[in-house]
């Protein structure tokens, strides 16, 4: 298992990270049972949020830590402010006490490690975001927070803000960074780099730890799907185009050479960037799909392969 250093946690967090958007109270066993086997393989820190399953992702979780009470094993990110059904922006710091309290009720646990704003409302000022959740880190109940979906000029500003008086800043950020290369966003307000050179490039100078989510391009490597297959509107309205059916014929021919899959192969891309500091976050529903991720949780390609899967080459 690959480890990097987030600031304001406690130890270095696996760069694979357990996503649980899967998680339920009808599937209580299976996430148990995923998270142990998560841990076991060396995987320390789980993606959840306030949103995932109106809340029975987190209370998954919460229910794992009350029969298992390895809260110290374990490192916890949640997201909170999400925009709401009608898409009212709720980036505020009213909303965000609302939804972490919630989130740590859910998750009977005191504090979560890493807090992420899981979307953005650049109409509210990033020094009333910043000082809202500085009180809530000063009161113990996050370590450290980001964003999730906001762009890398929004986490300057917040940044320089928080700099300016002494504050804590940002620590880690949460866009898309995959292989394939989105047409538009899945969902509205979503912020995707892949081939954004201008974003890639402040990542790589700031090294900014970059957690990306839907690392695997939705499933899009998955082998679900080919050009003909047009059942699935989302995917085809996101990832369907020549260049990522080149990409994934170039995952398929690497693939094969090394000895994996399509889809390990798009997770080992995201892992592998070079000058990047980069975590996958990965969304199983399955023991065999999180078997898969984790056999490639040390795999590292080369930049030239990297560089050829991305068509740069």
């Amino acid at each position: 298992m690959k480890y990097a250093t987030i600031p304001g946690l406690d130890r270095p967090a696996s760069r694979l990270v357990l996503g649980s958007m899967a998680f339920g109270p009808q599937n209580q066993n299976l996430a148990g049972a995923m998270i142990d086997y998560f841990l076991a393989a060396g995987g320390n820190l789980i993606d959840t949020a306030h949103v995932y399953r109106g809340g029975g992702s987190e209370r998954a979780i919460g229910e794992w830590l009350r029969r298992r009470g390895r809260r110290d094993d374990v490192m916890i990110l949640t997201k909170g402010a999400h925009h709401a059904p009608d898409r009212t922006k709720r980036v505020v710091p009213d909303e965000i006490a609302f939804d972490l309290g919630q989130s740590l009720e859910r998750l009977g646990t005191n504090y979560v490690d890493l807090y992420l704003l899981h979307r953005d409302d650049p109409d509210v000022p990033a020094g009333t975001i910043v000082e809202a959740l500085n009180h809530h880190r000063n009161k113990g109940r996050m370590r450290a927070f980001g964003g999730s979906n906001w762009t890398h000029q929004r986490i300057e500003e917040a940044n320089a803000y928080a700099t300016a008086r002494g504050l804590q800043p940002f620590t880690a950020s949460s866009p898309n960074l995959s292989l394939a290369v989105p047409n538009e966003p899945m969902w509205p307000d979503c912020i995707s780099i892949s081939g954004d050179l201008e974003a890639l490039a402040w990542y790589r100078a700031t090294q900014f730890p970059l957690l990306s989510w839907s690392s695997q391009g939705g499933g899009f490597f998955s082998g679900r799907f080919t050009p003909e297959n047009t059942e699935d509107a989302n995917i085809v309205r996101v990832y369907y185009g020549e260049r990522n059916w080149e990409r994934y014929r170039r995952a398929e021919r690497l693939g094969k050479e090394l000895g994996y899959s399509p889809i390990q192969l798009a997770l080992a891309w995201v892992l592998s960037q070079p000058d990047l500091v980069t975590f996958a976050l990965i969304g199983p529903r399955t023991m065999d799909e999180l078997e898969s991720s984790l056999a490639v949780a040390d795999l590292t390609l080369t930049p030239e392969q990297v560089a050829w899967l991305s068509l740069d080459a």
